[in-house]
């Protein structure tokens, strides 16, 4: 009778132990969830603060995927041909951050070439037991020795199937990052493609722009100098050098024999002498 009773209070209590543990888990789901969201409203809202700067965009996400998916360390590369870039990075220890400012570009490794082909994602549960650690390749071994990395994970950043980069988030311990928390780093890896995409078509827009703007200047120029061709050339000059970063230029006629120089904008003076010493007499005598 006793062990019937006993057995019959018992079972409420595993029953309320287990509705606990499962209300528990739903909190902590709603409560990541919830995070999850916030984070992403923060970011675009970055996004739309900073419309063609994506420095301040890079930041937020690292900030938001190292806090969310618990990395000590992110960093997100963009890809360039066969090497890789380290555009942004936040949490590296100052050894590792001071490697990755002065050496930034490094050819892609083996891991990497996986997103090349098209995985999803790499993750490494320990970075020191690879074959590109062991091969001496500059950023794991950077990234171990200096920044005490041990598991990693890289989720790239496509458009059109063509891979632009990658995140990248280190934890400093063997503790491999859950599914939940690859798809976060997957969101943001999907907004920094957005970012990209936006910054490269606001400065198409202001390069066409500036391009417009520059020649109407110049078309001003030949209305208001008839006949008088030094003005003319003088603004064709400056603003060719400023829509193309130049420091300095030279603009030249030909006679059929030899160059004459009509114009010239901040051309240093040793240069210009040179020329004028080493140039036939027609081109010299316009100093």
């Amino acid at each position: 009778m006793t062990a019937t009773l006993d057995e019959a209070v018992a079972e409420p209590q595993q029953t309320i132990a287990e509705l606990r543990r499962q209300l528990d888990e739903r909190t902590a789901e709603r409560d990541e969830a919830l995070d999850q969201q916030t984070a992403t409203a923060e970011v675009l809202q970055v996004i739309n603060r900073s419309p063609g700067d994506l420095a301040p965009v890079f930041d937020a996400m690292l900030e938001k995927a190292c806090l969310l998916c618990e990395a000590e360390i992110g960093t997100l590369w963009t890809y360039h041909g066969e090497r890789m870039h380290a555009s942004a990075s936040r949490g590296a220890p100052p050894a590792y951050a001071e490697f990755l400012q002065q050496r930034p570009t490094h050819p892609i490794s083996g891991e990497h070439r996986r997103l090349l082909s098209g995985e999803r994602f790499i993750q490494t549960a320990d970075v020191t037991t690879t074959e590109t650690y062991r091969s001496g390749h500059a950023v794991y071994c950077a990234a171990a020795d200096l920044g005490g990395v041990r598991t990693f994970l890289g989720v790239p950043l496509r458009k059109n199937e063509k891979l632009l980069g990658h995140f990248g988030i280190y934890r400093q311990e063997v503790r491999p990052f859950s599914d939940r928390q690859i798809a976060l780093l997957e969101n943001f890896a999907a907004q920094a493609v957005i970012a990209i995409e936006n910054a490269r078509l606001i400065t198409e827009t202001r390069e066409a722009l500036d391009q417009q703007t520059a020649t109407a200047e110049v078309l001003g120029v030949i209305n208001s100098s008839p006949g008088d061709l030094a003005p003319v050339f003088e603004s064709m000059l400056e603003k060719a050098m400023r829509l193309c970063g130049a420091d300095f230029g030279e603009l030249q006629t030909y006679d059929g024999n030899s160059f004459h120089p009509v114009a010239r904008h901040r051309v240093p003076e040793p240069l210009w002498t040179y020329l004028q010493d080493h140039t036939p007499p027609a081109f010299a005598r316009l100093a």
